[in-house]
């Protein structure tokens, strides 16, 4: 039998459930992964109070959970030659990763790079093309001075680090527990919150780009600072300040081989992807209420193996 986490109406963390099922049998064209590790994502808990997070993405309850994974091929469905039995891969099956087992399209997953954990490389799918999506839609260069939010983020802790690697300077907020922590990386961290602009001001001279991963006051801020509406990006608060012309480019954008460009990076260790947390399945309401309370550094993961 496999582990199962499903929902069968929407709510909080306590909706979730670990059931148990038969394990599922990929059809042509498919593949069958053995989960070792499941991300968790902001989105998943805003598809789980229902809403239009939901309608997005046509959620019928019951529901399964959950996108990011990595694991080991061990099933493969007619007409598949692309990848063997015993293959390590990473990727996303939206509402169904969180689960001992899942069957995705063989062209849905990448290969894990040997260097690269289970655990990051489990986390990595939304966050990483997300990051270097709307990293790329600022076309930043070393005349640049980006702010980006939430810097210690699953996301924002990734597109601060390919910012930096444009030559640009890189500005983030986070909490100043994350401070030390950002600047090994390379950024100027600054405390988020009121007076945000002003803190900026303090350290640079000039804003030239935002990439919002928090909400609405990055974008005022940088607004403030100005930044053109043009070269701020968010993903956290669409449709705020829409008359200033802000984009939101996000994972949508992704070209097909940026996550596993990403990942190789992240195997040789020219990119960090922290990871906060790692929660036993059973635990998964558990993971997320922590994930929900802020302050995170980098991911929080499911370990199933």
């Amino acid at each position: 039998m496999a582990r199962f986490v499903r929902f069968s109406e929407f709510g909080g963390p306590e909706v979730l459930r670990v059931i148990t099922c038969d394990p599922p049998a990929p059809g042509r064209g498919q593949v069958r992964v053995r989960v070792h590790a499941a991300g968790l994502n902001p989105v998943d808990w805003k598809i789980l109070r229902g809403g239009p997070a939901a309608g997005a993405y046509s959620v019928v309850l019951p529901s399964g959970n959950g996108n990011d994974f990595s694991g080991v091929i061990d099933g493969l469905g007619a007409g598949v030659t692309s990848w063997a039995v015993g293959d390590a891969v990473l990727g996303g099956s939206r509402m169904f990763a969180q689960a001992d087992w899942l069957v995705v399209e063989a062209s849905a997953v990448i290969r894990k790079p040997d260097a690269l954990g289970f655990v990051p490389a489990g986390a990595l799918d939304i966050a990483g093309r997300t990051a270097t999506a709307s990293v790329r839609s600022l076309a930043l260069t070393r005349d640049d001075t980006v702010l980006v939010s939430a810097a210690a983020g699953g996301v924002g802790v990734l597109a601060a680090q390919l910012a930096v690697r444009t030559g640009a300077a890189v500005v983030g907020t986070a909490s100043p527990a994350n401070h030390d922590f950002l600047r090994s990386l390379g950024v100027i961290p600054v405390a988020y919150g009121p007076g945000l602009a002003d803190r900026v001001r303090a350290l640079v001279p000039r804003v030239t780009a935002a990439l919002d991963n928090s909400g609405p006051a990055t974008i005022d801020a940088a607004l403030e600072l100005g930044v053109p509406g043009g070269r701020i990006n968010t993903i956290a608060a669409r449709g705020h300040r829409a008359d200033a012309g802000i984009t939101g480019v996000g994972g949508q954008a992704a070209r097909p081989g940026d996550l596993a460009a990403l990942a190789n990076r992240v195997a040789s260790g020219d990119v960090v992807l922290p990871v906060d947390r790692v929660f036993p399945l059973e635990e998964v309401a558990d993971a997320y209420r922590y994930l929900m309370g802020g302050h995170v550094r980098g991911k929080v993961v499911l370990a199933l193996v």
